[in-house]
């Protein structure tokens, strides 16, 4: 049977070794009744094209240049696409996924964030895309609580995830 990780659960299971989730900054602001909010860590801008083809020997990730936060850990982010790092580190077992939703508050800002599946095993730092709609832009400053991560046990165990992904940004 499938069923979401509540409060209790990802407590529980923060404790395991590895833990679900390290690095976080404030577990009692992080963790919520139905997931764990990941904290802005770092922003990049884009600066060359993707390439993606069946498989993964012809893939070429885009270059990016790291922005920098002001004296007072804020970023000023004009209507785009970039990418985000989250301070938070996740260590999936083999017998749970997660789903990450951009939390309510960005969304009323004008901005959104587009995931992919965490699977079964996965293991790093992950990164997401950050979009911003919003025509004035959006201030963000460093450690802002900005995706709910909903974890989703499996009902058995997978095989773990074996990807280019495992353990990046570590």
């Amino acid at each position: 049977m499938h069923s979401i990780l509540t409060h209790k659960d990802i407590s529980a299971v923060l404790g395991h070794r590895p833990p679900l989730i390290e690095s976080y900054l404030d577990l009692n602001l992080q963790l919520q009744n139905n997931g764990f909010d990941f904290t802005l860590r770092t922003v990049a801008s884009f600066h060359s094209p993707g390439q993606l083809s069946l498989d993964n020997s012809e893939r070429v990730l885009p270059q990016t240049n790291e922005l920098s936060f002001d004296e007072n850990e804020f970023i000023m982010l004009a209507p785009g696409q970039y990418r985000i790092v989250y301070n938070e580190i996740v260590n999936l077992p083999k017998d749970i996924a997660a789903f990450g939703f951009p939390r309510s508050s960005l969304l009323r800002c004008g901005a959104d964030i587009r995931t992919a599946v965490w699977d079964a095993g996965y293991s790093g730092r992950s990164e997401s895309l950050l979009v911003v709609h919003n025509p004035h832009g959006i201030r963000l400053k460093r450690g802002a609580r900005l995706m709910q991560l909903v974890f989703l046990r499996l009902s058995g165990s997978s095989d773990g995830y074996h990807g280019g992904y495992q353990k990046e940004n570590l």
